[in-house]
């Protein structure tokens, strides 16, 4: 009641060829008692809501005050929240009563959207109930939300799971996926990190190389890991004098059920996906080192751990088809195919 102003919003039902140029302006036009004051979207509503057109009117704001005076008044702040407010509300009820539209609109602007988890803290959390996501039960449909995996996570499941990708589909075929697979747990198929906890449930990425399922993990399963660490020993010393600094590690897994090999991430380290984005946008990232871990129920593994049946030129082959599974880049992608 403080402030009275009008507005006409709405989403446009096609993307703009300039959705991802972040400089130009966009969206909202601001009159003020049906005089026309600006379109600068950024002062009307935050910039992960650019895709949405229309006019506000206001009848509090001064006709005569210049644009530099008017982007720091009181009014036009509240203008913005409220604003703000108001269309995350219209997306809201758009995702309840009409989700063949909101599947519309996710596909056009979902990735725009999810700027919104960084850039707007107040909002964060409805924000991410409007997400959605591909996961290994939805059968390639970008229909998951949190809450919907949540409610229906396995017993003794208290951790969302996802693996990323540069695509959905890269994704799925992650040999990480292997043991979440047997043990039918479902896991989010990502395209980069969105949130570390959602409603009390931590967010977990699968290639973190402290993966721990806890209740979910049999008690055989962690006695046997000590076994293999054990008996695989000398086979691991071999990998790690034969790989020197291109690793950070190399250890035995029971993550994988087919694959010979994966690489994860240290627990602290950066993501490879955040890397590869950063990189891409031309900053200069230090790279992670990868850690090499080897599946032990693989024939060819056990197979190396004969006498005499290994050699160095094994173990730089197991750690860049683990690479090329998961989307990086080789050093030196002839050396691999000729070596």
């Amino acid at each position: 009641g403080k402030n009275e102003y009008i507005q006409l919003l709405y989403v446009p039902s096609a993307a703009p060829f300039d959705l991802w140029d972040r400089e130009n302006v966009h969206g909202v036009k601001l009159y003020v008692k049906r005089v026309f004051i600006m379109d600068d979207t950024n002062q009307l509503l935050p910039h992960y809501l650019r895709f949405i057109k229309g006019v506000i009117d206001s009848e509090d704001l001064p006709l005569n005050v210049s644009r530099e005076i008017l982007q720091q008044t009181r009014d036009l702040r509240i203008i913005r929240d409220g604003t703000t407010k108001r269309v995350l509300s219209m997306l809201e009820d758009l995702a309840a009563n009409r989700a063949s539209d909101y599947d519309k609109f996710w596909a056009l602007f979902g990735n725009v959207l999810k700027e919104g988890l960084g850039e707007d803290p107040t909002n964060k959390e409805r924000i991410a109930k409007l997400l959605r996501f591909v996961s290994t039960g939805s059968e390639g449909k970008a229909d998951v939300t949190l809450e919907g995996y949540i409610s229906h996570m396995k017993t003794g499941q208290d951790t969302v799971y996802y693996v990323i990708g540069d695509t959905p589909e890269a994704a799925a075929k992650s040999p990480l996926l292997e043991l979440f697979k047997k043990k039918d747990i479902e896991v989010l198929l990502l395209n980069g990190p969105i949130l570390t906890e959602f409603q009390g449930k931590k967010l977990i990425n699968i290639a973190k190389g402290d993966l721990d399922l806890g209740d979910l993990a049999d008690k055989e399963e962690k006695e046997e890991k000590e076994k293999v660490q054990a008996e695989y020993k000398p086979l691991v010393d071999e990998f790690k004098a034969a790989l020197g600094d291109s690793v950070e590690d190399v250890r035995m897994t029971l993550r994988l059920t087919d694959s010979p090999s994966c690489i994860v991430t240290d627990p602290n380290g950066l993501d490879p996906a955040f890397v590869r984005m950063m990189k891409a946008a031309g900053q200069d990232v230090p790279e992670p080192k990868p850690i090499l871990e080897l599946n032990p129920n693989n024939p060819l593994v056990s197979r190396l751990k004969e006498q005499g049946a290994f050699s160095p030129e094994w173990a730089r082959l197991f750690l860049e088809q683990a690479q090329l599974m998961e989307g990086e880049q080789l050093k030196d992608p002839a050396g691999f195919i000729i070596g």
